[in-house]
């Protein structure tokens, strides 16, 4: 699968039946692809800029938070970052979507046990809190940017 970020694919849980971006204009699950569009848009030099400015910003605010700092950001689906959150009222919600690629990782687990995760675009900062196998996901910070 040809890839315009150069991510390995062929790792990826959810690779089967997927044509790669490349074949799929920047779309291999039918949602936005942060990387693809930044890279159709600006170059890849200026992709690596960017992410590496993101990473930077990320930490800021993990830091911030009293989290240790992430040592980089990945392309990941959607659907392997969506989780869904209980508001204050009960309700739950989903703030990602399942189909779009964002750039994210995972910090810990940390002394507590929980570990924290990041996703992000072009216009948001999404950290949480969760543990074993994603369970009880809490979240932490949601910004715009």
């Amino acid at each position: 699968m040809d890839t315009y970020c150069g991510a390995n694919c062929f790792g990826c849980p959810f690779s089967q039946g997927c044509k790669g971006c490349i074949k799929t204009c920047g779309s291999p699950f039918g949602g936005k692809c942060v990387a693809a569009e930044y890279i159709k848009e600006n170059g890849k030099q200026a992709y690596d800029e960017f992410k590496q400015g993101l990473l930077e910003e990320v930490n800021a605010l993990l830091v911030e938070q009293g989290i240790p700092e992430a040592q980089g950001l990945y392309e990941l689906t959607g659907r392997f970052v969506n989780m869904q959150y209980v508001l204050p009222n009960g309700e739950k919600i989903k703030f990602l979507d399942d189909r779009n690629e964002y750039l994210g990782t995972q910090v810990g687990p940390v002394e507590s046990g929980r570990c924290y995760g990041v996703a992000a675009d072009t216009t948001f900062i999404l950290i949480c809190s969760y543990g074993p196998d994603g369970s009880d996901p809490e979240l932490v910070l949601y910004k715009k940017r």
